[in-house]
């Protein structure tokens, strides 16, 4: 129960405890928070796929880039799978992963936390496609 009298550490709580998900994905619980990208104090996580090939190098320049915009979150460590799970928990809208075929094509992974959808986005067009989608 929240009391409705005024104050930033009420306002906070709601927002957190709306927020706040659980649910069930390939026999597993996915817990995640549901902020408003308004509201989520990271925007987009940016990964490479795995450490070699030259894929943290080009990561690491998109993250370079958008950081100039947006908060960013840069990740390499452990399996892609869990680096999702831990930006899903923190709320973060959206993450882009670098992989093989950006090597090839200049494209990335862009995924969304809510819908866990995944679409390809050109690396030049990276920014104008996560403001169409943060109305930024």
């Amino acid at each position: 129960m929240i009391e409705p009298s005024a104050g930033i550490d009420r306002s906070t709580l709601a927002f957190l405890v709306d927020a706040y998900d659980e649910e069930e994905v390939r026999g597993e619980t996915r817990n995640l928070l549901r902020l408003h990208p308004a509201l989520a104090p990271v925007k987009v996580g940016v990964f490479p796929l795995v450490k070699r090939d030259g894929m943290p190098e080009v990561a690491i320049n998109i993250y370079n880039d958008l950081k100039r915009h947006f908060n960013c979150f840069y990740d390499e460590k452990s399996a892609i799978g869990r680096r999702y799970r831990r930006q899903d928990e923190a709320g973060t809208p959206f993450c882009i992963t670098v992989d093989g075929q950006t090597l090839q094509d200049t494209t990335v992974t862009v995924r969304e936390r809510d819908s866990m959808e995944q679409v390809r986005v050109s690396t030049s067009q990276i920014l104008s496609h996560l403001r169409d989608k943060l109305d930024i």
